[in-house]
Parts: C-alpha cells; structure tokens; sequence
C-alpha cells in the first residue's frame, strides 16, 4: 500500500520508483534461500542409487532432493555410521553438481533393530533405561505390523530425549552429518509416542529420565502427583507444558550441533499431526518449533470429514469443505512460520478406483500453489516414489516457470485479523476448533481478505478489525498487548465466546479481564456473549458441501451471535479487493511487493472417492479498489497454463475484471 502511495503522490518520478521497486524485488528474491522454492520427493540412499536420483531429480524438476539414509533410527548405524557417512557425502557432491540440493532423512526419538528376534543385542535388550514408558512402567517397544515401516522380526523403540548418554551420541551423529556438506537434515516427528494403539491415552514418558527432570524443574513427583488426562489438575497441565518444552530443547540442541559445524545446514522437522489436542499428547507443536527450526515439513492430509488434523488421509478422498478446512490448516501453518518456508508432506491418491491419480494429484498441489505452501509428491501414503510422474513433471515445471508468483512474500493489505492461539488449542481443543475453522469459513465463504495473526505477530497487526474467536486461554503479554491496541484507539477488537476466561497455565481469571476491557473502551471493542464462530461451522458441516454439489448459493440463516458479527465486520472491514462469484472456491487476497494479488482455488463439484475434476468457474469478478492511476495491468495465470493479459472496465478509480473460465485455479496479479 506504501508503494501505491508513493506513485500515486510522486508520479513524475515513476521510471524512477519502479526502479526502486524493481530492486526490491531482486533483494527479496535474494532473502529467499533455495528452502523457500523446494519441490520435492524421497529416495533411498546407496552409493548404487545415487546417479539414478539425480536423474529423477533432473528429468522432473526436483528442486531440494531428499535422501534416506537413517543413522540414527537404526540401530546398526546409530551406533557406526561410517559408510552410510560416505553415501551421504557423495549424494551432497552429486546434487551440487547439477546446482541442485539435498538433505537427508533420519528419526527423530525412534530406532530400529533388524531381526531383533534372533540378535543378540537390540537397542533394547542394550539400553532398556532410555526407552519412553508408560504410567505403568511399559516400555515404548513395537513390533511388525504395529505401523507400515515396521517389519516382522523388527524392534521399533522410542527414545526419551532426557536420556543424555544416548542424546550425546545422537548430537555426535548430527554433526557427522552436517560435516559431509549435505544441504540440510531432515529430522522426523521428534514426538513422545503417544500415537500408536493403546498409547494415546499414555501421556508418556514416566521413565526415570524423563520423571527426574519433571521433578528437578517443577518440584512435582509425576508418577504420583499428576492425574493423568485431568486438564483441571494444574500438575497435569505443568506436565503437557514440560513435555512440549523439553522436545523444543532437544531440536534446539540439534540445530546448535548442526550450525557449529555449518552454518547454513538447514534443520528440517517433519510435524504431524499439526492442529487438533494431538499436538499436547505429543508434544510436538509447530508453533514453538517454527521459531528453532530452518523449514517444517507438515505431514497433513485433505480429508474426507471435517477432522481438523488430515494425517492418514490423501486429496482422493476430500469433499469441499474438507478442501477448505485443509487450505485454513496452510494458512495458520504459514502464519506460524512467519518469514520461513512451509513444505507440505501430504498424500494425493491410495488406490481410489474412480479416481485418475493424476487428477489427485494436481488438486492436492493447486491447493499448496495457492497456500503458498511447498509441494512434496510422494506414492500411496510413503515419502517416496510418485502415483504419477508425467504429472509430477508437468507441475513442478509450471511451478519452477512461476516460482516468484508462488513464494515472494505475501503481505496483508486491509485484511480481518483472526487469532491463534496454541494454549487454547491445547487446552480446550474441542471447543477451540469449532470457533476458530468457523470463523475462517465465514471469512473465505464471504471473500474478505484475512490475515491469521499468533501471540508472536499480535503487536505487528497493522489493520482495522481482529476477531478473537473463543481464546479462552490468554497470558498476561497478550492481555497487556491487547490493552494496549485498545488504548491507542486505532482498531477494532472482536472477543467472542469465553476469550480471556484462562490465564497461560489454564487456571481460571478470577476478574474477567476482556468484559473490563470492552466496558473501557466501547468505541474500538465488541464483546458477542456466544461464539459465531461455532455456529457458522456446524452451519457449513451440513450446508456447504451440498450446496456446492448442487450449485446452489449458499443460504445461512444466523444466529444472534453471528449476525452481531457480520454487522461488525461490515462496520469496520474496507476490503481494497472485491472477489464476486466463485461458490466453491477458495481464495486469498494479499500484497506482493506492494501490489494486490489474488490465489484462488477451485473445488467444485469434487467428492470424496468419486470424482477429482472440478466444475470450471466461469462466473468470477474481481475488483481492485482504489488505484493510483489507469495504467494498471492485471494477468491471469491458470494452474498450469500461461499468463493472460486481462482487459477490465474502469469507475472511477477501481478496476473489475471478469476472469476467463478456469478449471483448478489460478494466481491473478495487478502491476502498474
């Protein structure tokens, strides 16, 4: 918006500010490391294979190769890594060579022995002390058939990361690595193994590490003073808080092994599930891992039901509103990482009958395009291989033509801001998803341009309306930085639900801080007793995707609640672009080096396990609203097509154009 000002004031200097804007660009493309335009698969990792991965990479536009070569998840190299050592580094010589990256797949708090039944020593049977534990005292040991990568005759073990003799070796193990020049390590899900059947309810780790440094930092005996699963037990809740804290410590310690040897090594996490009261019981949370981590890699999936994590799922099986829920899921994820590229580990197709897996395929990627997410193809539901490689070629070459259309930074313009708040996710998931996807439905099915704003970027919101969607759980930072935006007088905020009710450790406000707010400051905050945002969800569970399968607008009768907020997002919402038409689609408005663009993405008419060819829109209108001047030009770019220059019909000062007919999507930008 800056820019446009400064032509709009300065306009008998514009050869000179487009210059300037043109090196604007160039620096922030330089800001963009080769992490941000990755388009990936997996391979395993020999010296033999090496010459055959670079050919897949070159003859289907890989850009960042991934490699499997797991030394510290299996027992044999964990404990001499020399030769997998060298395959590493011929791999990283390799893909310098074609001027290409790499980075190299290993397990996180997991190790296998081979055979285990006939060895003699397994991690194990070696090292029964540093295994996770349940409250019972059983150990995190799994066998064949536990999960998919597990083989008969295996040992799969789960390591407590307070276990310092074996986080020694790992962290030797990760310098190793780095010292082979490879590009970056991939590290997955470091997780407390509350995952698998009969753990999900375990809370783990109650080893003797793991219970003594609980005590040593909190002075509580977890194996008697804490009432597992009891969120109103303040013990408990100190205990999913260490939990989170000490997998952050340990990939803080990672990334330190890894930059003393090489700096620019990136730390990649994979992180599963993402979103829903999973992240407690695991304790792997992206949100406190964006700020250690170079890149997270999300292994989340469209589903066929509104789930709000989609692990296990693929794009297959995805009805509209699961598409939806999917690209909010991206967003929030995108908002996490704030200056850091996101790559989306998720799955496109498992063996559908009425589905072309080359239709799953580029629905699942369109989604990530638009997202601005960083795709990852991969066959049924593993890391590598492809369910179809043309498909995989003709995407990844249209994303290598548009990469800077994809990954430049988006910023906001005149956006409705919607909180996130992970202490609410945690501790009151249920009620939490409900409010929180509702009020981002409303937002996209309306066309408003958002913005999802975190605790880390809340002081940084710029515009002129934020909606707290039920954020029961506020610490004192938060409440003091919300007190404070409600004292200068510039925005509006908007507290739905039981926002505030909890302070950061989930003990309840005595003095209901927000409603004190709100009577202080009447003229920049709203106060809606019920949650909108439910009720608009549970609204679009039943109504949306039957009325996009039968091309019908969309009918919802409100609420109280909900009519209170529309009110107030009209009161205080100036869009700067208007999207008109595109029922089923979805959208997002945003500022690319100081100019608006649009990233929509279509999915109507798809049904789970029965049809991955949306219907074509032909009935959308945009609007750009208040420009500088009439030398403006809008192209449209569709989803694996070539840019069209777009003609529109001028009033006064605002610019429409209808735009052709388009099939998955497409990016729609506006220069001067």
């Amino acid at each position: 918006m800056g820019y446009r000002n400064l032509l709009c004031r300065f306009c008998s200097l514009l050869p000179i500010t487009i210059f300037i804007l043109s090196l604007i660009s160039v620096n922030r493309a330089k800001a963009q490391d080769w992490s941000h335009f990755v388009r990936t698969a997996g391979h395993g990792l020999q010296m033999d294979n090496i010459s055959a991965t670079i050919k897949d990479a070159s003859s289907t536009y890989l850009y960042g190769i991934e490699v499997d070569n797991d030394i510290p998840g299996r027992y044999e190299s964990f404990l001499d890594p020399t030769e997998k050592l060298r395959a590493i580094k011929a791999m990283a010589d390799s893909a310098h060579a074609i001027k290409n990256y790499a980075f190299v797949y290993i397990a996180g708090l997991e190790i296998i022995t081979p055979n285990s039944d006939t060895a003699r020593h397994t991690f194990f049977k070696d090292h029964p002390d540093w295994v996770q534990r349940n409250i019972k005292g059983e150990p995190a040991i799994f066998g064949g058939g536990d999960a998919f990568w597990i083989t008969k005759g295996d040992e799969d073990a789960w390591i407590t990361p307070y276990a310092l003799e074996w986080r020694k070796i790992y962290m030797e193990r990760i310098r190793q690595m780095t010292a082979t020049g490879i590009d970056g390590i991939y590290i997955d899900i470091p997780y407390w193994m509350a995952h698998f059947k009969g753990w999900t309810d375990s809370w783990v780790s109650f080893d003797k590490y793991t219970v003594a440094a609980f005590r040593k930092k909190t002075g509580i005996n977890a194996l008697k003073q804490v009432k597992i699963g009891d969120w109103n037990d303040p013990n408990f809740v100190s205990w999913v808080n260490f939990r989170r804290n000490g997998i952050s410590e340990f990939v803080s310690e990672v990334k330190e092994n890894m930059k003393s040897v090489n700096p620019a090594c990136k730390l990649i996490l994979e992180i599963y599930p993402g979103l829903s009261e999973a992240v407690a019981r695991i304790g792997a949370d992206s949100y406190p891992l964006y700020k250690i981590a170079d890149v997270i890699a999300h292994e989340y999936s469209p589903r066929d039901k509104d789930y709000v994590d989609g692990g296990g799922g693929n794009s297959s099986r995805s009805n509209p509103l699961g598409w939806m829920r999917y690209m909010i899921a991206m967003y929030t994820f995108r908002a996490m990482a704030e200056e850091k590229p996101t790559w989306m580990l998720s799955y496109s197709w498992n063996g559908e009958e009425k589905i072309n897996p080359s239709d799953a395929i580029k629905n699942l990627f369109v989604s990530q395009v638009m997202s601005g997410a960083n795709s990852w193809d991969a066959a049924r539901h593993v890391m590598s291989g492809s369910n179809d490689y043309d498909t995989r070629k003709q995407v990844y070459k249209w994303i290598k033509d548009n990469e800077q259309l994809i990954y430049s930074k988006r910023e906001p313009i005149s956006p409705v801001g919607v909180y996130f708040s992970p202490n609410t996710r945690d501790y009151f998931s249920d009620s939490w998803d409900q409010s929180y996807f509702g009020t981002m439905e409303l937002l996209m099915e309306k066309g408003i341009e958002f913005e999802i704003i975190t605790p880390r970027t809340l002081e940084k919101f710029k515009s002129g309306l934020l909606i707290f969607p039920d954020v029961r759980s506020l610490g004192e930072k938060e409440l003091r930085q919300i007190e404070t935006i409600l004292k200068e007088g510039k925005k509006h905020i908007v507290f739905t639900g039981q926002t505030g009710e909890y302070d950061s450790i989930r003990k309840k406000i005595e003095k209901y801080r927000i409603k004190s707010l709100v009577q202080g400051h009447k003229e920049n905050a709203t106060y809606i007793e019920d949650d909108p945002g439910s009720d608009f969800g549970n609204f679009m569970k039943w109504g949306y995707d039957v009325s996009i399968y039968n091309d019908k607008e969309l009918q919802y009768q409100g609420s109280k609640s909900y009519e209170e907020l529309e009110e107030t997002i009209n009161k205080y919402y100036l869009s700067s672009v208007e999207i008109k038409g595109g029922s089923g689609c979805v959208s997002q408005i945003t500022s690319v080096n100081g100019k608006p663009r649009v990233y929509i993405a279509n999915f109507t008419g798809l049904r789970s396990k029965e049809n991955a060819i949306p219907i074509p829109r032909r009935d959308v209108s945009i609007t750009f609203k208040n420009l500088p001047n009439r030398g403006a030009v809008v192209n449209f770019i569709p989803f694996l097509e070539k840019s069209v220059q777009l003609k529109g019909v001028w009033n006064k000062n605002d610019l429409t154009v209808s735009l052709p007919g388009f099939l998955r999507g497409a990016i729609i930008t506006l220069s001067y």
